[in-house]
C-alpha cells in the first residue's frame, strides 16, 4: 500500500531535497513512524518528540486535514497523497 508524501520546500532539506516520495502505509501514524526512520530531521520538524504533530504544522490526507479526519489514526489507502503545511508568518 503505497502512498505520496508532497514537501513544501521550506523543508526539502530534510529529506535529499524531494518533492516527494512514497511509501508503505496503513494510516497517518504508520506513514509518521516510516519518515521518523528515513527522514529523522524532517520528522523533527513535523512532530514533538512526544510524536505529536506540531502545532503549527498541517498535515492534509488528499485534501482534508487530519484534525478533521482521524488525527493520526487516519486511515490510508494506495494513491492517497500527504501534504507536510507548515504555517507561514510575517509582518
Amino acid at each position: 500500500m503505497s502512498v505520496t508524501i508532497h514537501v513544501p520546500g521550506v523543508l526539502r532539506q530534510y529529506c535529499d531535497d524531494a518533492l516527494e516520495f512514497s511509501l508503505p502505509a496503513s494510516s497517518l501514524r504508520d506513514a509518521l513512524g516510516q519518515i521518523e526512520r528515513r527522514y529523522p530531521a524532517l520528522y523533527r520538524c513535523v512532530c514533538h518528540e512526544t510524536g505529536a504533530v506540531r502545532r503549527h504544522v498541517n498535515l492534509f490526507v488528499n485534501e482534508s486535514d487530519m484534525r478533521t479526519l482521524d488525527d493520526l489514526d487516519t486511515a490510508l489507502q494506495p494513491g492517497d497523497v500527504v501534504m507536510v503545511l507548515p504555517a507561514v508568518s510575517g509582518g
